[in-house]
């Protein structure tokens, strides 16, 4: 009669696999997705004065354009331009 070492490792394959669940599980507890948002972005969240005075501003603009009272102002328009490709 011959005793070989077979199949000595395999004892309990199920062991195995629960301890790779109860690690998988672990690791879900421990590790989780976080989100941070920075306060610049919280401030632009906030509605503000900002956006209703340009609301404003844009409907004035769009009532001169249709009436036809609205002028450009060929100079400040040269100035800004300059500004925005020089810097």
């Amino acid at each position: 009669m011959k005793i070989t070492s077979y199949g000595v490792n395999s004892v309990n394959p199920y062991n195995k696999a629960q301890n790779n669940v109860k690690a998988a599980e672990k690791k879900a507890a421990v590790s989780s997705d976080k989100i941070e948002i920075s306060s610049a972005a919280k401030e632009m969240s906030v509605s503000s004065t900002y956006t209703a005075e340009r609301a404003q501003k844009i409907q004035q603009l769009k009532e001169q354009i249709q009436s036809g009272e609205y002028k450009v102002n060929a100079n400040k328009v040269a100035e800004d331009l300059l500004k925005f490709y020089r810097y």
